[in-house]
């Protein structure tokens, strides 16, 4: 699309871009293209774009993908869209991307993300659709340069800050290009750059609570210019001996730290409670018999390997809303790492009731106690679909905030009931074993009003 071309559709639809949104319109094909390229295109991908506009970068994606989603917040450009590109398969959601729902996207197996994002929010934007879990897989955007280079700053620089270490923590964000104010109409006063962000490796941080990080790093940043000492929640003394204990000096402020000395620092001011278990594959397991009383104990590693009849817990932990907390598991688990599961789950310990075990595996992985009572709403036998697990399922409401640890959960998410079930229809390995048979039995019982 071009200059003229534009300017006919913004007098066809009586449109005026609004400079206060920051709302600019690219007119330059070549750039278009090469935006759109940096996706790296397979044809059974999803693709979603934020605030396309009039297609300047949809032209070059559509027909290439699977699936192609629009989000266009202006009821004119989405009609104009849906008339151009609903022919090609393309679908156009009108709606205000801050506000758009992601966890349909989770059933996608992946989504690649791509947008010209309004300057006005776009941070909003990637918070929605990039914070952790993330139904993104990667992601290309352009932003105002000041803005990236935030998404890409390093340590003691004026750009370094809480936007940089909230994204980097999870991505690694590259810079691309930088643009001037030439290809867009009208001209922003500002430049713009192109930034790619691909998931960051696992392995590459120390095992932490992304919750208490992201606590900490607000917590030092809030007053700047002071030594970080004087912004944390914990007493003066304590930050200065756990400082001392990282090898930094009192006088250190928020913008010296590096992206994984503020991982450490949050692991010492407040460690998670499964923090300090022991390795998992070493622990006792009662092994019980087909009637499920208990005929010896065995280690978990070997309980799994032979097969071995033991027993487990799952949480449901429900909101007011009526949707379920769902853990994205471990890659560390030496089972189903990497899988959807149940709010909290876990084996008894030796001589351990199944209600005591609810609670605790709610503290240990999710760090919460259960707001009244924690209601047993199911009951399963062992078999191949519970890995051999007798099974006792709860339902309970967290009180307080679920934080969560990277030894037993990466993320989490609260879903409808509805959300999971197609889910569960449309991409079962996307889930833990047991947790699909014990989601059912909950909802079997449910709609029986049991």
């Amino acid at each position: 699309m071009n200059l003229s071309e534009l300017q006919s559709l913004l007098n066809r639809f009586d449109l005026t871009p609004s400079r206060k949104l920051g709302q600019s319109f690219l007119v330059d094909a070549n750039i278009s293209q090469w935006i759109a390229a940096q996706l790296h295109l397979d044809p059974d991908d999803c693709v979603i774009e934020v605030g396309p506009g009039f297609g300047a970068l949809t032209e070059h994606i559509a027909g290439k993908c699977r699936r192609y989603i629009l989000v266009e917040k202006d009821g004119r450009l989405a009609e104009y869209l849906s008339e151009k590109y609903g022919p090609l398969g393309v679908e156009v959601v009108h709606a205000d991307a801050t506000e758009y729902d992601v966890r349909p996207l989770f059933r996608e197996g992946g989504v690649k993300f791509i947008g010209n994002l309004p300057y006005s929010c776009g941070n909003e934007i990637l918070r929605r659709f990039l914070d952790a879990p993330s139904p993104v897989s990667e992601a290309v955007i352009m932003v105002q340069k000041e803005v990236a280079s935030r998404f890409t700053a390093e340590p003691r620089s004026k750009d370094y800050g809480i936007l940089s270490l909230m994204l980097q923590e999870r991505w690694a964000p590259t810079h691309l290009k930088t643009i001037g104010p030439g290809p867009f109409h009208p001209r922003p006063a500002v430049d713009s750059s192109i930034v790619r962000f691909d998931r960051r490796a696992s392995d590459t941080l120390p095992l932490h609570s992304p919750e208490v990080f992201a606590s900490t790093v607000k917590q030092g940043f809030s007053q700047r210019r002071k030594q970080l000492p004087n912004n944390l929640s914990v007493e003066k003394d304590r930050a200065a001996e756990v400082l001392e204990t990282m090898g930094l000096k009192t006088s250190v402020r928020a913008e010296e730290l590096t992206l994984n000395q503020w991982v450490t620092l949050s692991n010492h001011l407040e460690p998670h409670p499964c923090s300090a278990l022991p390795p998992s594959a070493t622990e006792l397991l009662d092994v019980v018999d087909e009637k499920d009383e208990v005929i010896g104990q065995v280690a978990r590693r070997e309980v799994h390997e032979k097969k071995l009849r033991h027993r487990a817990v799952h949480v449901f932990l429900q909101n007011k809303q009526g949707d379920i907390y769902l853990q994205l598991r471990s890659l560390l688990k030496d089972t189903h790492g990497g899988k959807w599961d149940s709010s909290a789950s876990g084996h008894l310990d030796p001589g351990e009731s199944y209600s005591d075990c609810a609670e605790r595996e709610m503290w240990e992985e999710v760090w919460v106690k259960p707001k009244g009572d924690v209601v047993r709403i199911a009951r399963l036998a062992a078999s191949e679909a519970t890995d051999q697990e007798f099974i006792e399922v709860f339902l309970a409401e967290a009180k307080g905030k679920i934080r969560v640890h990277g030894k037993e959960v990466d993320s989490g998410r609260y879903f409808s009931p509805e959300q999971i079930e197609q889910w569960i229809e449309e991409r079962p390995q996307d889930f833990a074993t047991g947790f699909i048979s014990c989601f059912q039995a909950w909802r079997s019982e449910a709609v029986s009003g049991g």
